[in-house]
């Protein structure tokens, strides 16, 4: 009858380690070992081939009160009711004191496992570690399975407690009472001693665990590969940092992943190779944001291939994920007039200048009206470039607005606009300016006289 009861409880007992299981995931995000287990084998560590060690351990038999009591406070805990189940095992503990202490290191262990779980479900982490240490002392009293997922539970509680040496030094214990160990204790020391900030160390456990799952062909976590990537990307280890992202992209494909490949690339001088990542990245459909479609158009203008980089932004301007800013369309406007399409550039600058407050828009777009021969709109573009400001050389935009004026036949105008350009040359000292309006000026003169002469001779 004893017997049968005994294994009642045990189930219970199991069904509490699960639920403390899972409300650590839930709360921390973090794997961790059940904490309560009754009897010689331990609820599963969250490592599949984890298990403990099979030793003999005789440890002292529970009494039948003792096995009641506990009952009672997890009939208490089923109910949610962690003060009455509390108040039960803490007046287990007041009638052990001292040398007349009426239970055994097997029966104190269990009151200590309970009353960890109680002080854990009220966050009470402190008071919980020091419940689980308790049980720890028990030393050869309490079962093997007991003692492991206790240490497991001890470890991962200390790293929530941020007593993060008490972590390791729990984990480690752990690893050397397990039996073939997987790799997620030493994940877990990784991301202990990544808390600590000792970044080597911390390599050294992520590599480690990573090691493990390889050799036993199970799947590596991404969080696993991000966090290492990490670390290398603190210790500036950029061949690793690329190798690990080349992983990254090509396992778990994300923007984040193909965005900072390619600024490594870019980062370690490896400009065809980042071309090459974002491109990549476009036709698998990672490049969601403007500036992942911008930062392409501006690589592929930098590797002299400006009409594919003309066709990135068009297909962003119709999908509407680039916006129709003045910025964005002088950009735009500047791929297609490197790509010779001048009949296309033209449009897209004229858009750009009614967005513009400065004139160097209206700059271009009168090179673009020179190139088409619409030498009225040419004159047009350069004096609103003039008046609007913001240029980089005025007499450049002159040269432009002169040269419109003399092949629209109006010479007066044309001279106008070269001698304004030698005078503001001459004043910036810009010899190379100067030179080429006074030649202008010196054959529209020439021009000038010879039509005086050819018609007073009619």
């Amino acid at each position: 009858m004893m017997g049968t009861a005994l294994r009642t409880l045990a189930r219970r007992f199991c069904g509490l380690a699960v639920a403390f299981a899972a409300a650590v995931v839930m709360v921390f995000g973090i794997q961790i070992a059940p904490g309560l287990t009754f009897g010689g084998a331990p609820e599963a560590l969250g490592q599949e081939d984890e298990k403990p060690r099979q030793k003999t351990r005789r440890v002292p038999s529970m009494s039948e009160a003792t096995f009641k009591k506990l009952a009672e406070a997890q009939e208490f805990i089923d109910l949610k009711d962690l003060d009455s189940a509390q108040a039960v095992l803490q007046s287990m503990l007041d009638r052990c004191r001292g040398r007349s202490c009426r239970y055994n290191g097997n029966e104190i262990g269990q009151i200590h496992n309970m009353l960890g779980f109680v002080h854990f479900s009220r966050e009470d982490y402190g008071t919980a570690i020091r419940h689980y240490q308790e049980v720890i002392k028990q030393g050869e009293d309490i079962p093997e399975g007991l003692e492991t997922t206790t240490l497991y539970t001890l470890a991962q509680l200390c790293f929530v407690d941020e007593r993060y040496n008490d972590a390791l030094r729990y984990m480690e214990i752990w690893i050397s009472k397990a039996n073939n160990p997987g790799p997620q204790p030493h994940i877990f020391m990784g991301q202990v001693y990544y808390q600590m900030q000792d970044y080597p160390n911390a390599v050294d456990q992520i590599e480690r665990g990573i090691a493990v799952a390889k050799e036993r062909s199970t799947a590596v976590k991404e969080n696993w590969w991000a966090l290492l990537n990490y670390l290398y990307f603190e210790l500036e280890n950029w061949p690793k940092v690329l190798e690990i992202l080349e992983i990254l992209v090509r396992d778990f494909p994300k923007r984040d992943y193909w965005i900072r490949l390619a600024g490594i690339q870019g980062q370690e001088g490896m400009e065809k190779q980042q071309v090459y990542t974002m491109m990549a990245a476009y036709e698998a459909g990672f490049l969601t944001r403007e500036s992942d479609l911008t930062t392409l158009a501006g690589l592929l203008m930098q590797e002299e291939v400006p009409i594919r980089a003309a066709a990135v932004m068009d297909q962003g301007f119709d999908a509407e994920v680039i916006e129709r800013t003045d910025k964005n369309l002088r950009s735009f406007g500047q791929a297609y007039q490197l790509s010779q399409e001048v009949d296309k550039a033209i449009p897209v600058f004229e858009e750009a200048a009614k967005l513009s407050d400065d004139g160097r828009i209206y700059e271009s777009l009168a090179q673009l009206y020179l190139e088409a021969d619409k030498f009225s709109q040419c004159v047009s573009a350069s004096s609103n470039a003039l008046d609007k400001g913001g240029l980089r050389k005025m007499q450049s935009v002159q040269i432009v607005r002169g040269m419109c004026e003399y092949n629209r036949d109006r010479l007066t105008a044309a001279r106008a606009s070269f001698s304004a350009c030698r005078n503001e040359a001459r004043r910036l000292r810009d010899q190379s300016n100067q030179r080429i309006c006074q030649q202008w000026i010196t054959f529209i003169d020439r021009e000038t006289k010879r039509r005086e002469q050819l018609a007073s001779a009619l």
